[in-house]
């Protein structure tokens, strides 16, 4: 769970071969200059007709081999992060340090202190979350709702309360069994810091923007098959309710879409909740009028 930066330095590595690496490069440099050395001293002879060309030639080819040696022994140094210039000066460096690729976090430590790796041993994991996506589950009888540039909202449980968006950028063209669905894929938003991948989240596709009157689920009461809500208007010190039957549609989150049977005044003013209290006063009213 540690953040590191990139080029932090996570792990050392220690191994007599890392000594030898820089052993062989010392020695195939200073091999270099003196070739080097013998080669411009040749060249001379060579350019002012007191040398063998075949001599001159031998050690162009010497040096030119002893160069490409020593060359490439530094670049494998420098893949270990080792100063070749320090090698050069004489100081011998007893490990190197492994250095973070990205900024992220520590998913992972596959290692201990002292264990000997192979090459293709995983030392540790790192996730780089600035590149988290959503990753959503759709059932195959929604798949055709769903396309690129779709707004997601979603929740994530270890960030209870906090609702984030993203943006469809991949949909799924296979599918999965056991559910059988697609995968579809989202950039997030309004990314929060603690992210990590592997994270459960529950989200909801806007699969379209048709505007529609909604109310709170609070706001309506069930009668038997029907549902109503209630305007409210207020009468001096009292408020009085008034109920209307809707027709529910879709629901999101804790709205849900609805129609009236009957048209409505555009300056009505409705209750947001307490519905089932309202209906149940409702009722108790009827039965008592029954009653006398």
């Amino acid at each position: 769970g540690d953040k590191v930066n990139k080029g932090q330095t996570v792990a050392y590595l220690s191994h007599p071969n890392i000594i030898q690496k820089q052993t062989d490069y010392l020695n195939a440099y200073s091999n270099s200059q003196f070739l080097k050395k013998e080669y411009e001293r040749q060249k001379t002879l060579y350019e002012a007709g007191v040398g063998s060309g075949a001599n001159f030639q031998k050690a162009e080819a010497e040096y030119q081999a002893s160069r490409s040696m020593a060359n490439g022994l530094e670049a494998q140094l420098k893949q270990l992060s080792i100063s070749a210039s320090g090698v050069r000066n004489g100081t011998i460096y007893q490990r190197v340090a492994l250095r973070s690729p990205i900024e992220g976090f520590v998913q992972k430590v596959e290692i201990k202190t002292g264990q000997y790796v192979e090459p293709q041993t995983d030392l540790m994991e790192i996730v780089d979350t600035h590149h988290v996506h959503a990753d959503l589950m759709v059932f195959e009888k929604d798949v055709y709702k769903v396309k690129e540039g779709q707004k997601i909202t979603f929740n994530v449980q270890s960030i209870p309360g906090k609702e984030l968006t993203a943006e469809i950028y991949s949909v799924g063209k296979t599918f999965e069994q056991n559910p059988k669905a697609i995968h579809v894929h989202a950039e997030i938003e309004n990314k929060e810091g603690n992210l990590i991948p592997g994270m459960y989240i529950q989200g909801r596709i806007q699969t379209d923007n048709t505007k529609t009157l909604a109310m709170p689920e609070s706001a309506i009461a069930a009668d038997g098959n029907r549902f109503f809500v209630f305007s409210a208007e207020k009468e001096g010190d009292n408020w009085a309710f008034m109920p209307y039957e809707v027709i529910k549609s879709t629901q999101d989150g804790e709205w849900i879409a609805i129609d009236f049977l009957t048209e409505q005044k555009s300056n009505v003013e409705y209750a947001f909740n307490n519905a089932y209290y309202l209906m149940a006063e409702m009722k108790k009213g009827e039965s008592e009028e029954h009653g006398h």
